[in-house]
């Protein structure tokens, strides 16, 4: 039984710190699909920035998958024949919920809705990540880029 909760350390470690690795939403941060890709340039200038907040993941598969196997080695170890059964299995529910509410806020980000104006007068809005704490301010000259439905802006 130490062996078998050593291992299940071992991988709710593994899956806590995989699940650490999201994808950036900044302006300079591309994908690995992205690189080499077709991007239509435009300019404008910032109207207006506004701080928001981007959610975090919600699909819940790294910290409920890793939750649910800390609370059930957890529950296990509480009482003995069926109620060790009926424990292991609360436990693992409760484990579950509890590491898809840690995964959410810690995956939270700062982000930035920014209207836009284009060269051409068009209004348009984009949200994306704060980079480094610095928000962009109304009246910067942007660099906007867009690829299909994504769009960037940087300096």
């Amino acid at each position: 039984m130490n062996r078998l909760r050593s291992g299940a350390v071992l991988l709710l470690a593994a899956l806590t710190l995989g699940g650490c690795a999201q994808q950036s939403l900044t302006g300079d941060t591309y994908s690995r699909r992205e690189a080499r890709q077709v991007q239509h340039v435009q300019y404008a200038v910032v109207d207006s920035v506004r701080p928001v907040v981007i959610e975090g993941r919600t699909d819940g598969v790294v910290g409920a998958g890793a939750g649910a196997i800390v609370g059930g080695i957890a529950g296990s170890t509480i009482g003995g024949g069926k109620g060790s059964s009926i424990t292991t299995v609360l436990g693992a529910v409760a484990g579950g919920i509890a590491g898809q509410r840690i995964e959410e806020a810690t995956s939270r980000r700062q982000g930035q809705e920014l209207t836009l104006r284009l060269d051409n007068g068009e209004l348009i809005s984009v949200v994306q990540e704060v980079e480094n704490n610095q928000f962009f301010r109304a009246g910067d000259r942007v660099r906007i880029l867009r690829s299909g439905a994504t769009m960037r802006v940087s300096y």
